[in-house]
């Protein structure tokens, strides 16, 4: 069995696959890297068959019919050997020391026999033409050098986030949640890292800037006229967020007011984009939305809507929704998301 399996996800990603291949193959044969071909119509099966040939112990090429992101992730979920599972975009890459540091840590918590949950890093925020690299940091809510639960951390900053670059589950813990991710849809990262969070119970944190998340192809999927054009899957994901982890049942206190607040800036983002794209259609499905949360969960609609960030992006009229998008666009300069 492999310590680590990283399943990389790839449509047409011909161009930058190979960076992200090369930054994990250092890992040697505590690895293994599942390259899933999701149904591309480039040289990205060629350039997946080649590792595959050159590495035969390390690398396994996936190829299946088209099916999205998360049937990408899928896939990798059910063919991994890995004690432990992550998931890097083919546009990504990593770190190679930070990522020896974390193979270390994660062989020492195994051969202590320590099968923590999730091991959590920091990323780093590579926005194409920026001078300043924003990275995030969990050194202020988290416990170093040591396992812990949810009853150890910190309140995490407005902006400060475990998004899916930041962590590495125990991959029997996402079969054992039956994790599965829709199809076709966009935006399923936010599911793949808030889903499994109530069946977590122990973690390790280790403060690296391990994962490097690239923010610049102009047709990647988390550009701003690109999210609006998908606002539709947006939704949905939200929604989904909202119907699979009901916070009222989660016990610990700590965890559920994290995921109430990651649960808000997803909540937030989908609101803004409605607001920004200016049709008349997609401000009827803002309302719709926040409507679905109120009849969903009266408990919930309350906190989201009566929240700060709530209460910014539900002012009412064409300069309420002015002071909304200004708003959200200080929170981009300063918190450094795109």
């Amino acid at each position: 069995m492999k310590l680590l399996s990283v399943v990389i996800p790839c449509y047409n990603s011909q161009d930058y696959m190979r960076y992200c291949i090369e930054s994990l193959l250092p890992g040697g044969e505590d690895v293994e890297l599942l390259i899933v071909n999701d149904g591309s119509v480039d040289e990205t099966a060629t350039i997946a068959d080649g590792y595959a040939k050159r590495y035969p112990t390390m690398v396994k090429a996936i190829h299946q019919e088209n099916g999205g992101h998360g049937e990408a992730v899928n896939a990798g979920i059910r063919h991994a050997t890995g004690l432990y599972f992550k998931v890097v975009d083919s546009d990504d890459w990593v770190d190679i020391r930070a990522y020896l540091k974390i193979l270390k840590t994660l062989k020492d918590l195994v051969v202590g026999e320590n099968f923590v949950d999730m091991m959590i890093s920091n990323f780093v925020y590579e926005k194409e033409g920026a001078r300043y690299k924003k990275v995030m940091k969990f050194d202020n809510v988290l416990p170093e050098g040591h396992t812990f639960t949810w009853d150890d951390i910190k309140q995490f900053r407005k902006g400060q986030y475990l998004l899916m670059h930041a962590v590495i589950y125990r991959t029997q813990l996402l079969r054992d949640c039956k994790l599965e991710l829709p199809k076709h849809t966009f935006y399923v990262d936010n599911l793949y890292v808030y889903t499994p969070f109530e069946h977590v119970k122990t973690m390790y944190y280790v403060n690296v800037d391990f994962y490097r998340y690239f923010i610049g192809r102009e047709d990647q999927s988390v550009q701003e006229n690109i999210m609006i054009k998908r606002i539709d899957q947006q939704i949905k994901v939200n929604k989904m967020m909202i119907e699979q982890v009901d916070l009222e049942t989660i016990p610990n206190l700590k965890l559920r007011n994290y995921m109430l607040k990651h649960l808000e800036i997803v909540t937030v983002v989908s609101t803004i984009l409605l607001i920004r794209s200016g049709t008349v259609e997609n401000l009827k499905k803002k309302k719709e939305l926040w409507m679905y949360i109120k009849e969903t969960d009266t408990l919930l609609y309350q906190s989201l809507k009566y929240g700060i960030l709530g209460g910014l992006t539900n002012l009412p009229g064409r300069a309420g929704r002015s002071i909304s998008v200004g708003a959200y666009k200080i929170s981009q300069r300063l918190v450094g998301f795109n």
